[in-house]
């Protein structure tokens, strides 16, 4: 049997739920492995993250069909598969996705959960209607009772359940114009066919759509951009990074922030980026050669270990410390499935973190905090108790592009347009 879109994403929500695989990393997989066509590529993607972000909304549909009997996990998926196509897909016919669904049953050897597999998702066509939506926020956009706990404590019922959407909405792919390759007419230009729209408030960002695997475009190859969420671009502006400056990161992987660093500087200076995998080292190299960037040195190092000869000597040191990453849900939805006991040492690592690059600050410099979470108990909380052990460092107010002036801020995927992520820029006291 030749993979199609639908068995390539049944592929990839089997191996989240046997293997604890990311499903954006075994979606990419699955799709070079399956050698689908971009169109194909699409619906599998659109399938496999629609069935993440709905499963609790798509369960309390299925739920009533089970009449008692269990169902193997395969077939969850295989019906969940075909009522995400039925209830919030418009363009594929439920006869469609009721065919797909049998057959994909057969070509499991589920032969006799065929019929049943026929009969309930027929059944839920024909009955959609006449069951009422879930009222609860935790089904209706399927997270977890805690993290809507959260999130209501944190903005209040109304603004949660719109963060809750947003969550479950497409993700825009944004990216981020390399200055050091290209001008952004000429960028604008190769990349007519995939409609570039600029991002709403981040300077050299673009929102992309329709482009497959942006990895095989030329312009990609070529380095004229880098894939780049406004947020995450927004760190290197708001450390204020420039040419001849020497910038420590030391939590770098992918590289994401040393990139924009470097375009800030003009490739003029010193990177210094590390990381605790020494797997990953190579990907930062591997970037910075696309990108044509040659100031970046990188290299293996655990961000909580004091790397003696760095002592006192970034002018900027980034400092984007491993989290929770609940504010990528949606571009990672499984994240939402994470148990809460997860955060619990999050904190402590985070604080080991920052408290080990405030010594690789110059007098005067600037250490900057991130991370890609929303919760409180890792941002501002985590910075608080660093600035009572560290009198020398204080808040240091930024300019943000859409207006405001903060020492720190927690962008929210609802009100900002990009990423949830959190930014506090700290300056050392000169000596």
């Amino acid at each position: 049997m030749i993979p199609d879109a639908r068995e390539t994403a049944l592929e990839v929500l089997t191996a989240c739920r046997k293997a604890e695989a990311w499903a954006d990393g075994a979606l990419r997989s699955a799709i070079r492995r399956n050698a689908l066509s971009p169109r194909d590529a699409a619906l599998a993607s659109r399938l496999t993250y629609g069935v993440l972000q709905n499963r609790a909304f798509l369960d309390y549909y299925l739920q009533p069909f089970q009449k008692g009997k269990d169902w193997e996990p395969v077939i969850w998926d295989i019906l969940r598969i075909g009522a995400y196509q039925i209830l919030l897909m418009d363009r594929i016919p439920p006869s469609a996705a009721v065919n797909c669904a049998v057959e994909m049953a057969k070509g499991h050897r589920r032969a006799r959960a065929a019929g049943m597999v026929n009969a309930v998702l027929r059944g839920l066509a024909r009955e959609k209607e006449q069951r009422e939506p879930p009222r609860d926020l935790s089904t209706r956009y399927s997270h977890p009772q805690w993290l809507v706990d959260r999130y209501v404590s944190i903005l209040g019922a109304e603004e949660a359940e719109a963060c809750l959407a947003a969550n479950n909405a497409p993700a825009p792919t944004t990216i981020q114009r390399n200055p050091l390759q290209i001008t952004r007419e000429a960028l604008l230009q190769e990349l007519e066919p995939f409609s570039p729209r600029p991002h709403p408030w981040m300077e050299d960002c673009y929102e992309i759509s329709g482009t497959g695997n942006l990895e095989e475009l030329e312009a990609f190859r070529q380095g004229h951009f880098q894939i780049q969420d406004a947020a995450s671009a927004l760190a290197a502006r708001a450390a204020g990074c420039g040419p001849g400056q020497t910038v420590i990161d030391v939590c770098a992987a992918p590289g994401g922030k040393s990139f924009s660093a470097a375009m800030r500087m003009e490739n003029q200076g010193r990177i210094l980026a590390f990381d605790l995998h020494a797997n990953k080292i190579r990907q930062i190299q591997q970037g910075a050669e696309r990108l044509g960037i040659t100031c970046i040195e990188a290299a293996q190092a655990d961000g909580r270990i004091p790397l003696s000869a760095l002592a006192g000597t970034g002018d900027v040191v980034l400092c984007d410390v491993p989290c929770s990453g609940l504010g990528i849900i949606r571009k990672k939805p499984d994240i939402r499935y994470k148990a809460p006991q997860m955060l619990q040492g999050l904190p402590a690592v985070q604080e080991a973190i920052v408290t080990n690059a405030a010594g690789y600050v110059r007098p005067g410099g600037v250490l900057l905090y991130s991370t890609c979470t929303v919760l409180p108990e890792e941002n501002g909380e985590v910075v608080r108790r660093f600035l009572q052990a560290r009198p020398d460092f204080s808040m240091e107010p930024f300019a943000l592009p859409f207006g405001e002036t903060v020492g720190e801020i927690t962008l929210w995927p609802h009100r900002h347009q990009c990423d949830g992520f959190y930014l506090c820029k700290l300056r050392r006291q000169d000596d």
